[in-house]
């Protein structure tokens, strides 16, 4: 992918319509599967490098109801970490919103589930993750160049007593 060239059918509602059944998708083979399939991406700079993906759910911030987002992921220790990049788009991901108005989340790999508290890194978290997402799948600073938007990383942890 091109930095420089911004896809001009990115912002389409056709193409957020398409990553919402995609995500649907992956998620219903990802589950009925235990992550056996739809547990890497293999688009773009992961054709040949393939990324971990796992299962992120949040409450809705709208519904109540649970909403599952298929993430590419880094482990950091025992946290999880995802990025709220959504392909480079203008506006964040509905699961980054829904987590910021309530930060219990749950992240399936495979079939071992962990139930953490999100936050978003703060500015020295982000400077010190962000080389190791780009490094685990490049085209996220091909994203952050399409978007003017910060795009968010996502600290997911175990809760403390």
């Amino acid at each position: 992918m091109d930095a420089n060239n911004r896809p001009r059918q990115l912002d389409s509602p056709v193409v957020a319509r398409l990553i919402k059944v995609g995500s649907r998708l992956n998620t219903m083979v990802y589950r009925a599967t235990g992550g056996r399939l739809g547990n890497t991406w293999r688009v773009g700079a992961a054709l040949h490098k393939p990324v971990p993906v796992c299962l992120l759910t949040t409450t809705g911030r709208k519904t109540g109801k649970p909403r599952t987002a298929p993430l590419l992921y880094l482990r950091d220790g025992e946290n999880f970490v995802v990025v709220a990049s959504q392909g480079g788009l203008a506006h964040h991901p509905a699961w980054y919103l829904n987590l910021r108005a309530d930060p219990a989340v749950t992240i399936e790999v495979g079939r071992d589930r962990h139930e953490l508290l999100a936050r978003t890194a703060d500015e020295a978290e982000r400077a010190r993750l962000w080389p190791k997402l780009v490094d685990v799948y490049a085209d996220f600073d091909t994203y952050d160049a399409w978007t003017e938007r910060e795009i968010p990383v996502v600290i997911c942890e175990p809760a403390t007593d």
